[in-house]
């Protein structure tokens, strides 16, 4: 009887372990076209399993059918000027986009059918570069240092209404500090917890949904102001990764990769001085453990498959931004276009 419980036991183990998730060794990736037109799309979001949405420059905005392919726009415009979005996120009921630069925009869906301006900020230094909801009430947009302090924005009430954080409420800001406008990954949430990343190399860290504040420096390269965190992401509350580097020089590979273990407290470098270079976009794969990773920016597409420690390059074909629908297929958006890849 003893000995039979032994080998049930060892059963249910190795059932375990067979079932965990591990790395699903990609060695490419197909690239098929799905939208082509002459506008820079920076931010994309699946708004459900069926629906990827995405707004660009030019106050372009639209929305793609992932089973058909069908592709949806409209032309969002303000008195005279056509909105540059490089932010966009969503609840379960609405849509919403952020335009960059003065005055900062960002429309909510309307009742009519139309998108509605929920919150608009004017002055020098405006500069809005990301957006993320925690749950359907609660979200927030981030953007450059005014007035001695990073700009974050906190909706409670679904997006209805914004309210910018004062600066006492804030750690303080760097002179020039902001955050990089590039693929609208600079902001990463689990649960109640976000991180922020800036182009000093700095994270900004809420453990509350955005009621305090802590800073959190990383050895991420900053010493050029186009230099710092383009984009993060976590695989869970403990287990992160951030990429950057400086796009001006793409090929520069020294201390542009970093991660943690403990939840962002601490940030250590990795694989310094070792491909890839400049990225603008970083994302886990689901269903890979935290081993894998892809990243990718207008020098094309690198993936590992160790949590970084080593890069292989899957294609160079550039894009800004990305986010998967599963563990083998994303949607990549860049200039002019965007495109369906499938990792094998």
């Amino acid at each position: 009887m003893k000995r039979a419980l032994y080998v049930l036991i060892i059963i249910i183990m190795l059932s375990a372990c067979s079932d965990s998730e591990s790395s699903h060794e990609f060695s490419s990736v197909l690239i098929d076209k799905v939208f082509e037109d002459s506008v820079s799309i920076r931010a994309i979001e699946f708004l459900d399993g069926n629906t990827l949405a995405f707004a660009g420059s030019g106050g372009t905005y639209g929305s793609v059918d992932v089973r058909s392919h069908a592709v949806r726009t409209n032309i969002q415009k303000y008195d005279s000027i056509f909105p540059e979005f490089r932010a966009v996120a969503h609840t379960n009921s609405d849509f919403f986009m952020l335009s960059a630069g003065n005055p900062a925009l960002l429309y909510k869906t309307g009742s009519n059918g139309e998108m509605e301006l929920v919150y608009k900020e004017e002055g020098e230094g405006v500069f809005y570069d990301a957006m993320k909801f925690w749950n359907d009430s609660e979200g927030i947009a981030i953007g450059d240092t005014v007035n001695g302090c990073l700009s974050i924005s906190i909706t409670r009430n679904g997006g209805v209404s914004w309210q910018k954080l004062g600066c006492d409420k804030l750690p303080k800001g760097i002179e020039g500090e902001g955050a990089f406008a590039a693929s609208n990954t600079n902001i990463a949430i689990i649960e109640e917890r976000t991180w922020v990343g800036t182009t000093e190399g700095r994270i900004l860290f809420s453990p509350n949904k955005g009621y305090t504040w802590e800073l959190i420096q990383t050895p991420m390269v900053h010493t050029k102001p186009t230099e710092g965190i383009y984009s993060l992401d976590f695989h869970n509350g403990t287990t992160g990764f951030a990429i950057g580097g400086d796009y001006t020089e793409p090929k520069g590979n020294t201390a542009n990769k970093i991660y943690t273990k403990d939840g962002g407290q601490h940030w250590e470098l990795l694989a310094s001085g070792k491909t890839p270079g400049y990225k603008s976009c970083v994302q886990y794969v689901p269903n890979s453990g935290g081993y894998d990773l892809v990243a990718l920016g207008f020098t094309g597409i690198d993936y590992t498959k160790d949590g970084g420690n080593n890069w292989i390059s899957l294609s160079e074909e550039p894009f800004y931004t990305l986010r998967f629908l599963n563990d083998s297929v994303a949607y990549a958006a860049g200039r002019n276009r965007i495109a369906k890849l499938t990792f094998q």
